[in-house]
């Protein structure tokens, strides 16, 4: 670990030489310079919080050690915390800003300026991570706390205690700037994968509310609130695939100015390792847009589940209504205030009409059985539609059809028009 101490406010920046063994095609890595090795890149990690309030400082620093100069507005970019995922070529650098989301495992504490205003219920967040490459120099800025590229440095760590000869035994070491920063990348998009549990365990809750919950559901503020964090997801991922797909383009246009002019070999092993990492961010993308098909899938069958109710208890409404009709018009005929009404004097009257009346309920109810509209419930839904297309071609003025009459109305038709 280096340490700058040209200005007391700036902490520790960790700079790691990456030199090529002399008649060897082997990667080495130290802390220290080494004059009997080439050397391929210098790697400076800095923290984010490292240039608030001390820019020209932590310049003077990046400059005594790397020689370089960063434009000044993408200076203030690195200190914009919400910036999108952008990629930026320049003669003497390329900057790649990368937008990773925070996971459970990262311990990025933010004060509440920091925080993005979208952020959403679940807790998703997203933090950014810059790359600044040239062929000979990595230069990257993070936040603390950034789990997977701590976890990176500890594994490198490990390595650089081992012998120069043993470092590459389980795993090569990085040849260039953009085989580090693509290595860095897949350690923070390894992570996105472990996120379509949780989330698919949220969907599966919101459609157990949704579809059978005992009680109206309520909760619609919280539910459109994740809705949002999953198009959160899915906007991160398309602009996370559209950098590393305009990373990837200067690759293929431009791989001299980025890995350097001695360097030809490795462009298809970095063209592979760009296309998996799209390809994974692809996959959180598809999965996230899955879940979104779901939860509003949900919501239409619980709307539809509401309507069927309100139909069923519309029904069943109407069968009462058709049933008491028959019922209410005999009761309010036999209730008029006349001096002579048949079978009012009649000793079994009252007995003859409330069979009359029970007889009716019984036919409508049977009627209405028939026509499956009480009970039998379970009929298939071609016996439905066959049933309504013949109450279809039921026609109540039957008696229309009938020859004589409609001769006589075309007769009064003519007579109507000659008048």
């Amino acid at each position: 670990m280096i340490f700058l101490n040209l200005d007391m406010n700036i902490s520790v920046m960790q700079l790691y030489y990456f030199y090529r063994q002399n008649g060897d095609s082997t990667i080495c890595m130290t802390k220290q310079q080494h004059a009997e090795h080439t050397l391929e890149f210098i790697w400076l990690d800095s923290l984010r919080h490292d240039l608030v309030g001390n820019a020209d400082a932590w310049q003077q620093q990046v400059y005594a050690q790397t020689g370089l100069v960063l434009n000044e507005f993408h200076l203030k970019d690195l200190l914009n915390i919400e910036h999108p995922c952008n990629f930026d070529s320049l003669e003497a650098y390329d900057l790649l800003m990368f937008r990773k989301l925070i996971s459970p495992d990262d311990q990025i504490f933010e004060n509440e300026t920091a925080l993005e205003s979208h952020e959403s219920v679940l807790g998703l967040a997203t933090t950014p991570m810059s790359f600044i490459l040239t062929p000979n120099v990595l230069l990257s800025v993070r936040e603390k706390g950034n789990k997977a590229v701590e976890n990176y440095i500890q594994r490198l760590d490990l390595i650089q205690g081992r012998g120069i000869a043993e470092q590459n035994a389980p795993r090569k070491l990085p040849n260039s700037p953009a085989d580090l920063s693509l290595r860095l990348l897949n350690s923070m998009i390894d992570g996105y994968l472990d996120l379509r549990s949780p989330l698919t365990r949220r969907v599966e809750y919101w459609q157990q509310q949704l579809l059978q919950g005992n009680r109206r559901f309520k909760q619609w503020h919280q539910l459109f609130h994740e809705n949002m964090a999953f198009q959160h997801i899915e906007n991160l991922c398309e602009e996370q695939i559209e950098t590393l797909q305009e990373f990837r383009d200067e690759l293929v246009d431009n791989y001299q100015h980025v890995v350097g002019e001695h360097k030809h070999k490795a462009q298809d092993l970095l063209l592979v390792r760009l296309n998996d990492l799209m390809s994974h961010v692809e996959r959180v993308q598809k999965h996230t847009l899955r879940l979104r098909v779901a939860i509003q899938s949900t919501i239409d069958l619980h709307f539809s589940a509401i309507a069927n109710q309100t139909n069923e208890n519309m029904r069943i409404l109407a069968i009462i209504t058709a049933v008491f009709a028959p019922l209410t018009l005999m009761t309010g005929v036999y209730g008029m205030n006349f001096e002579f009404m048949p079978g009012l004097s009649a000793p079994m009257g009252f007995w003859l009409m409330l069979a009359v009346m029970l007889l009716s309920t019984l036919v409508l109810l049977y009627y209405f059985y028939r026509q499956h509209l009480v009970g039998r419930g379970e009929r298939s839904v071609i016996d439905l539609l066959a049933q309504q297309h013949k109450q279809r071609n039921f026609n109540l003025l039957w008696f229309l059809d009938f020859e004589p009459i409609k001769q006589t109305l075309k007769e009064v038709e003519k007579m109507t028009k000659l008048k």
